[in-house]
């Protein structure tokens, strides 16, 4: 009878590189999945079931423990939001994490190709990713691709969903593009929307509201005779 031959150690993620160290073409590659994480904090501040990592590598191969891919950004579900360590997660190591994948990556397509439509789909098949969303604004064309795709993982495959705003029953939350305004840049960003289809702000966009508000308020005591100053 043979008996499986056990595997050595695995190494924890002060053990690992936090990224591969690959430079990003532009500063949307950073810009968009932080403007997810920034407003997914928002709304889920209540939560502490979940972790969104941008640039991180996941480490998800026992038997090849140093190998890992760095997708622009990633959502999992029933982990821990904060590792009860000093400086947080130095990495997503899945035999840390209870070997919980991702349900969501993220990639935004730049000017160097990275193999978005068939390696990396590959690797998150293994990986154990549900859906895999795909952002080419400026190279679709060139890509054969829509500038949007949302695909989604049946049989061992990435099928297809949707290359417009898609509806996750999973996470009851939409995602797609619609244009404003975040670190004072005004365009096309990747959003979360609600059920009804409305996009959640930016954290600028939360930030003028809430000032338009004061000034909402200062103007009602000021019509009213009210110095606000003096209050």
């Amino acid at each position: 009878m043979e008996h499986p031959i056990p595997l050595p150690p695995l190494p924890t993620a002060a053990q690992l590189p936090d990224s591969d160290d690959t430079p990003v073409d532009n500063e949307l590659q950073n810009l968009i999945p932080n403007l997810l994480l920034a407003i997914l904090s928002a709304i889920w501040s209540d939560r502490t079931d979940w972790f969104f990592g941008v640039d991180m590598g996941i480490y998800y191969l026992p038997t090849a423990p140093r190998k890992s891919i760095v997708p622009d950004g990633f959502l999992s579900l029933g982990v821990e939001r904060r590792r009860r360590v000093p400086n947080g997660r130095l990495s997503y190591v899945l035999w840390e994490e209870n070997w919980t994948p991702p349900i969501l990556v993220v990639e935004i397509v730049s000017q160097t190709y990275g193999g978005e439509y068939d390696l990396k789909m590959d690797k998150y098949l293994d990986l154990g990713v549900l859906y895999y969303v795909i952002y080419n604004p400026e190279y679709w064309q060139r890509d054969n691709h829509a500038p949007f795709e949302v695909y989604k993982r049946v049989n061992d495959e990435f099928i297809l969903q949707s290359q417009s705003q898609f509806w996750i029953p999973e996470l009851q939350l939409g995602i797609g593009v619609a244009s404003g305004i975040h670190k004072g840049w005004e365009r096309d960003w990747l959003f979360w929307f609600d059920q009804a289809g409305s996009r959640f702000p930016t954290p600028d966009e939360r930030v003028d509201k809430a000032e338009q508000a004061l000034q909402d308020l200062r103007n009602r005591l000021q019509q009213r005779g009210i110095d606000p100053d003096s209050l």
